[in-house]
């Protein structure tokens, strides 16, 4: 709704601009061949280009506004880049008629025979008063939208007023010259015509630079300071993000596209990295609104990386998953242990080459490793089927008396037992919830419960697995 009604502003700010250019063309035109002002006529000439730059204009709105298709995924946006430098290639052709015609008339000493009429500067008074409205809504509705086409038009009708001032301070000098027998001053006619040259070529400088900026991607003078300081500030300074690798902001018409590269730990997570991309999209369009923004993402080591980060980093980029990894120092070097999970539809053989592997990238991640041992486990590919059974009052109360031996440990409950079925029909598995202390360090919590489970089995060699999940007291939700 949004877009089709901008795209309404804009049409009606085009056609608006070219029935005016239209009536003051034409009101100009005749006013120079009646009194015979070169000065009026290279006017007319001006606004004549005005005329053509504004039809060329309202034709490149309605094509530029077109969603993106299946050959143009960027839209259809360059189309008033595009009309904005046909209108600069009418005006330098406008320059060198008007400066040609006025140094060959102060050369040669020629000039016409004014016919004077109050005609010409009311028709001067006339246009300055609607080209200074004109510039003034054009430039309301470019800044709103966004559109390089308006806002060409806008700059280009701003500066006809300062054309028209120039030619009617020229007539008026003319007129004087003649008046009190000046000669110097009868040539104030092609001279003006010589400034309203000068205005059109400083016009076209200006609108030539900016629309080849558009059209070689460049980025937009008034984004450059904003992006390279705050924007990269704010991105860097988000949680996660390590540093903007590359930044490029590209203008299509109304539209804007900015391409980032982010430097993210290679430890996150995907769901953490999509979190990341999530606000830095929203920090781009927070200062560029209806941004089309795409991120990528580049994982990188960083400074702080423990042994243990870097092996779990080699096994994510292989796509494998990896747990118990435990390291040691001695002999000056490092041995480590960990465990590889692999499907359980893979062969002995097959397992071995991927643990090979995952231990080759590693090494070469981390020299300093002397020896890796790799525990391979088998992955179930299916859901195990259990049977939930009663846990004997004899089982329980001595999972508890265990319990009683590690002074930490306030409570055990939630108890369940299940029996698997199939090949693993006598499998028992125990589970329970045990209470520790608010503050007890993770690394006490592993300790205590790996020796409770190990001194329970130990007593039950029935019992096949046991899985203890440690609460802290203030969250005990018996």
């Amino acid at each position: 709704m949004t877009t089709d009604h901008g795209g309404a502003a804009k049409r009606a700010a085009a056609m608006s601009s070219l029935g005016a250019a239209f009536g003051i063309t034409l009101l100009k035109l005749m006013t120079g061949v009646l009194t015979g002002s070169l000065g009026m006529l290279s006017e007319a000439a001006h606004s004549g280009i005005d005329l053509i730059a504004a039809g060329v204009t309202l034709m490149a709105i309605r094509v530029s506004d077109k969603p993106p298709d299946s050959e143009h995924n960027y839209g259809h946006g360059k189309l008033e880049s595009l009309s904005a430098a046909f209108e600069a290639v009418l005006m330098i052709g406008s320059c060198v008629w008007i400066g040609r015609e006025a140094v060959l008339r102060i050369l040669h000493h020629e000039h016409l025979e004014l016919k004077w009429s109050v005609w010409p500067f009311l028709v001067l008074l006339l246009s300055i008063a609607v080209d200074f409205s004109r510039s003034r809504g054009l430039h309301k509705i470019a800044k709103q939208y966004n559109s390089d086409a308006l806002e060409a038009d806008a700059l280009h009708f701003g500066t006809d007023i300062w054309s028209s001032a120039a030619v009617l301070v020229g007539l008026l000098a003319t007129f004087v010259g003649e008046r009190f027998h000046i000669p110097a001053m009868e040539y104030a006619d092609p001279v003006a015509a010589l400034v309203v040259a000068a205005i059109i070529l400083r016009v076209t400088w200006e609108l030539g630079r900016r629309t080849m900026d558009t059209l070689l991607d460049a980025t937009p003078p008034e984004m450059r300071a904003q992006i390279q300081n705050d924007l990269k500030q704010e991105l860097t300074a988000t949680e996660g993000v390590l540093g903007v690798e590359r930044m490029r902001v590209r203008r299509s018409g109304p539209d804007t596209f900015v391409d980032l590269t982010l430097q993210l730990p290679r430890s996150l997570t995907f769901q953490r990295s999509e979190q990341i991309v999530f606000a830095a999209t929203e920090a781009v369009q927070k200062r560029l609104p209806g941004a089309d923004v795409v991120v990528h993402t580049v994982p990188t080591a960083t400074l702080g990386e423990s042994v243990f980060d870097r092996i779990r980093a080699v096994a994510s980029r292989s796509n494998l998953a990896i747990h118990d990894v435990s390291v040691q120092e001695y002999n000056g070097g490092l041995h480590v242990e960990q465990h590889l999970e692999v499907p359980e539809t893979l062969s002995l053989r097959e397992a071995h080459e991927i643990a090979t592997q995952l231990e080759t990238a590693i090494r070469a991640e981390v020299p300093r490793i002397a020896t890796l041992l790799t525990h391979i486990e088998s992955e179930p590919a299916t859901i195990a089927t259990a049977a939930s059974m009663e846990a004997s009052k004899n089982l329980e109360q001595q999972l508890k008396q265990t319990a009683s031996h590690f002074p930490e440990i306030m409570d055990v409950h939630e108890i369940t037992v299940t029996r698997g079925h199939g090949g693993a029909a006598n499998s028992v598995q125990v589970n329970c919830h045990c209470t520790l202390p608010d503050e007890l360090p993770m690394e006490a919590v592993h300790e205590i419960i790996t020796n409770f489970e190990s001194e329970f089995r130990l007593d039950h060699p029935q019992v096949s697995r046991v899985l203890i999940h440690p609460e802290p007291a203030t969250d005990n939700r018996r």
